[in-house]
């Protein structure tokens, strides 16, 4: 069977597609593309107007009582008509490069604004392994435990495990360099299985959280429950405390506190909310 050679006729019209941007093969392909840039344009121009807030959800002890132990701070970003934008559309897009240094910021700066507006709160605030060389970033803590020094007593950053294992060294050397503040460290999504063990032990990290996807639906799956375990147990060895994270469910929770959970987050106790329940009592005494 010979090779039947195809020739274009150029009095046929072209596909509709034909003239759409390098990189872009269809035109649905290009729409996502312009929404994506469309999106990063309104985050830049959030940050650079101050459009963010911190949405704040409750990290429960694992007793009877159900105890907060602290609270997570969540970056959240408006765009101009006051909206949140979805994490999920650009932060996967901004992780290496500034913008992302610069929500960091943004985050960092909200969260201490909260931990010196409220003496009796303690907070975890995200941030990226990237940030620990952005002056802005070190700056606006170092000014923070100027005011007070003993505000990192009270401050938790929390760093991913793919994240930290960017670059190890140096966010040991930042972990160290940070200790004498009080402040404590919490490996986020701990079981995704970006961290190297070589490096687990040299880090200082006070708690790891328990990556949600071995917390969903716990109750019914043995290999989950055998995964969690041997978390646990790990983190046990180095003297971490551990947080389950996205319990949405009471039997998830009873499951968890089974296995030995110290704590948990998640929708069962408390959704994230930008008007948390100190804010609420401040207003209130005002009016009064």
């Amino acid at each position: 069977m010979g090779i039947k050679t195809v020739m274009t006729d150029p009095d046929i019209p072209k596909r509709p597609w034909a003239d759409v941007p390098d990189g872009a093969d269809s035109p649905l392909n290009a729409a996502v593309t312009d929404r994506d840039a469309s999106t990063l344009d309104m985050v830049r121009a959030a940050v650079r107007h101050r459009q963010c807030l911190l949405a704040f959800q409750p990290v429960v002890q694992s007793g009877s009582s159900r105890k907060i132990a602290f609270y997570e701070g969540l970056i959240r970003v408006l765009d101009a008509t006051g909206r949140v934008i979805p994490a999920r559309d650009f932060m996967p897009a901004v992780e290496a490069n500034e913008l992302g240094r610069q929500i960091d910021c943004a985050a960092l700066e909200l969260g201490l604004q909260a931990l010196m507006q409220n003496p009796a709160l303690r907070l975890s605030i995200n941030m990226s392994a990237r940030s620990i060389g952005y002056g802005q970033w070190m700056q606006t803590l170092e000014r923070a435990l100027k005011r007070d020094s003993r505000l990192g007593e009270r401050l938790i950053l929390e760093i991913s495990e793919r994240s930290a294992m960017t670059v190890p060294e140096l966010v040991i050397d930042f972990m160290d360099r940070l200790q004498g503040h009080g402040i404590a460290f919490a490996l986020d999504d701990f079981g995704s299985g970006a961290i190297a063990i070589r490096y687990f032990r040299d880090f200082f990290f006070d708690a790891v959280k328990i990556d949600g996807q071995f917390v969903r639906g716990i109750h019914r799956d043995q290999e989950s429950q055998a995964t969690v375990r041997a978390l646990i147990a790990m983190a046990r060895e180095f003297e971490m405390l551990t947080i389950a994270e996205a319990v949405e469910a009471r039997a998830e929770a009873e499951c968890l506190v089974g296995l030995g959970v110290d704590c948990m987050q998640g929708y069962l106790f408390g959704a994230p909310t930008v008007h948390p329940a100190w804010t609420e009592k401040t207003n209130s005494r005002a009016a009064g």
